[in-house]
């Protein structure tokens, strides 16, 4: 079984939309969005994944959600059947924190057919499973930086940093929200010789105006040192809202 977060209560969230981030923004692609997550991000933008009633982790809303109405639980191969039938065949698997149901979403990937092209975004923490590994053409690691609020020896793993920045199949996304967190970037790209090609960054925001404000000076901070700039385009399209 996998655990899937919900757009609705009892409605996985399963659709077709355009990869909004990263290396394959603009791309036509099928999403699954799952539940759970080992961190908590002060300004997570799919909050529903993780913080549930009960959970006082910070978070800039402040609010809490009820478990049965924001997560529901399918066998792998009914997963696969919904993906098939959207029609994309760019499966970009999201959450949460994917790689925390490894073992399932590697029966669900083995049932999709082979034209499928799986991208996995992962915050970088936890290693994939054996039979999940092989399936997988793309990780988009997204680290988690100070101003998340997750503590740096949960969100910083060293030897996975340095596992992800040894396979070319990884590109890694980072969350900009000031101009410090450059230099933490940088720290860690040299630390774990990440490349520049494969090292996007990315402003916060959860609505147009912030990543245009934030999209202004970063983007001519990645132009300075080398970096990808990626925005968040499904924001600008759909706005912050759920199957999108």
């Amino acid at each position: 079984m996998l655990t899937l977060a919900t757009t609705t209560p009892g409605e996985p969230e399963i659709f077709a939309s355009l990869q909004g981030e990263g290396p394959s923004i603009g791309r036509p692609s099928t999403f699954v969005r799952l539940s759970r997550c080992n961190l908590a991000c002060r300004w997570c933008d799919t909050a529903y994944t993780w913080r549930f009633t009960g959970d006082n982790r910070p978070h800039v809303d402040d609010l809490a959600f009820e478990r049965s109405a924001n997560r529901i639980a399918l066998p792998a191969a009914e997963v696969a059947a919904r993906i098939t039938a959207l029609g994309p065949d760019r499966l970009v698997i999201t959450g949460g924190e994917p790689l925390l149901q490894g073992a399932a979403l590697a029966r669900m990937i083995a049932a999709l057919p082979r034209s499928f092209h799986v991208e996995v975004e992962t915050n970088g923490t936890v290693s994939p499973h054996p039979a999940l590994d092989p399936l997988v053409h793309q990780f988009n690691v997204s680290p988690k930086l100070a101003h998340s609020g997750n503590p740096a020896d949960l969100a910083l793993v060293p030897e996975r940093l340095a596992a992800w920045a040894q396979d070319h199949r990884a590109f890694f996304k980072f969350v900009v929200a000031s101009p410090g967190d450059m230099g933490e970037i940088a720290a860690l790209a040299e630390a774990h010789a990440i490349s520049p090609e494969r090292l996007y960054v990315m402003p916060e925001g959860r609505d147009p105006a912030a990543l245009v404000a934030r999209g202004r000076w970063l983007a001519a901070e990645a132009l300075g040192r080398g970096w990808c700039y990626t925005d968040r385009l499904h924001i600008h399209l759909y706005g912050d809202t759920r199957g999108t």
